[in-house]
């Protein structure tokens, strides 16, 4: 069986080959990013079993269904960055840092700011923001809208992101583009394009344009996309 550092090591040389993009923003810090990667396994197995931070298993699972899967989208994340002219990423309700950790150590020159709501998962949060010694991540322990209500709107995200979160409904999708400053954008880490279809034809009435590009993530045998979502 692989160890867990060979298979991020794989997991990430195949995510290298698949988008030129990632390969430009990985390469140069390849062993760096494997390091800390590594590092951010061990802190999660670590307070698992007390949190509750994620499902899985074992180790594998761990790294093929969350951590991979995380940055698999790298190359897409960062050319939407572009497109929202800016580098500051909210990641709501983060829980174990999902996917905010593993995109602030391939973004080291993006800004990203944690969010989540339970007092335990905002101080591993914090505390792995140490034992990783990551400079560009901030974590607030609070709910979203009670978060906007504190942050100037010139303070307001580029991207927000979240994966393992609920479905998008009205008031969910209120909040989320409260988040966002001038054309900001919504990124859902989702799975099947039907499913998707179904949750955003809920959506009608708030005419929301939408977006669902496919990725693959490296040893994930399902259909995965991220789903942008910008206001009309």
């Amino acid at each position: 069986m692989k160890t867990g550092k060979d298979l991020l090591t794989e997991g990430i040389e195949i995510l290298c080959q698949n988008d030129k993009e990632a390969e430009s923003l990985i390469s140069p810090r390849f062993e760096e990013i494997i390091s800390l990667l590594e590092r951010y396994v061990k802190e999660i197995e670590l307070f698992n079993a007390a949190y509750g931070l994620v499902a899985a298993d074992n180790t594998n699972e761990l790294i093929t269904r969350h951590i991979l899967d995380s940055i698999a989208p790298l190359g897409i994340i960062y050319r939407l960055l572009g497109e929202a002219q800016g580098r500051q990423i909210a990641d709501a309700g983060s829980g174990a840092g999902l996917p905010g950790i593993p995109l602030a150590v391939t973004l080291p020159d993006c800004s990203f700011t944690l969010i989540e709501r339970m007092g335990r998962r905002a101080g591993f949060l914090n505390n792995t923001k140490a034992v990783l010694g990551i400079g560009n991540i901030i974590v607030e322990e609070s709910e979203l809208e009670v978060l906007l209500r504190k942050k100037p709107e010139n303070e307001r995200f580029s991207l927000v992101t979240f994966r393992a979160f609920k479905p998008m409904e009205p008031k969910l999708l209120k909040t989320l583009f409260s988040a966002c400053g001038k054309n900001g954008l919504i990124a859902a880490y989702k799975g099947k394009r039907e499913k998707i279809e179904a949750e955003m034809l809920q959506l009608k009435n708030n005419r929301p344009q939408w977006e669902a590009i496919p990725y693959k993530a490296p040893f994930l045998d399902e259909q995965r996309h991220i789903l942008i979502v910008k206001s009309e």
